[in-house]
């Protein structure tokens, strides 16, 4: 990938975006990658997205899309077709894959948003899959009857229609105002020089790269399944949507 363009990320600027044409810069053993991508790159908790990608006279599966030297990398079926570097493709996600993902990903950050608003926890950690997620908290005590109660609280607020606006800060402001960090540890890599910020207006308002709903409303109703301490100081809940 020396000296190629960085790759257009369409996912951060359009979450319901479900198909894009690109063309193919740069071919690796198992993948390739796009000048331009709808495809989300795993990273900050949020898996990579699969799919397809044809082009004239082929096709093959997307399997994973991670990060190579920071650009997003299409991770292909074993025993692919490669297409020669210049070839015009079409990228298509898995849409329900992706929609689950942004529900579950908005879910997590309301969650954040109810635990630090009422409990004054930061998040220590996280992690999910399509309508599975867990989230660990600075606290010193969790319970069955905590995880209840804050199980009420969030789906009293999903229900409430919080709208989800994206936008961008130079890295120095936004580190001036700490709400905007709600880990424990500031996980931004210092080569980040604008910091995308996702405000569920009214409920949460946090740095994060990943793809989220427009609503709360589309989340649907969340379970918390679990709760369990990690550690002192370091307790976790895992949650999933329980409606289609």
């Amino acid at each position: 990938m020396s000296g190629q363009a960085p790759t257009e990320e369409l996912a951060p600027q359009d979450a319901y975006l479900a198909r894009a044409e690109g063309t193919v810069i740069d071919v690796s053993e198992g993948g390739l990658f796009l000048d331009r991508t709808v495809f989300y790159a795993r990273g900050g908790g949020q898996p990579g997205d699969i799919g397809t990608i044809t082009w004239d006279g082929g096709s093959a599966e997307v399997v994973d899309t991670v990060r190579k030297d920071r650009v997003p990398f299409h991770v292909l079926a074993e025993g692919s077709a490669l297409p020669d570097p210049g070839t015009p493709v079409e990228g298509v996600i898995d849409w329900e894959r992706r929609y689950m993902t942004m529900r579950t990903h908005t879910a997590l950050h309301a969650l954040s948003g109810v635990v630090f608003r009422d409990f004054g926890a930061k998040v220590t950690g996280g992690n999910m899959t399509p309508g599975e997620a867990r989230m660990d908290f600075e606290l010193d005590a969790i319970s069955v009857e905590f995880g209840r109660e804050v199980e009420r609280k969030l789906n009293e607020e999903l229900v409430r229609g919080y709208p989800t606006e994206i936008l961008v800060m130079a890295r120095e402001e936004a580190l001036k105002d700490p709400d905007l960090i709600r880990t424990k540890v500031n996980l931004i890599p210092e080569f980040v020089k604008e910091i995308r910020i996702v405000d569920i207006v009214g409920l949460d308002r946090q740095a994060d790269g990943g793809t989220h709903v427009a609503s709360t409303l589309e989340v649907g109703q969340i379970e918390v399944v679990k709760t369990e301490s990690k550690g002192r100081a370091n307790k976790r809940m895992r949650i999933r949507i329980v409606t289609v």
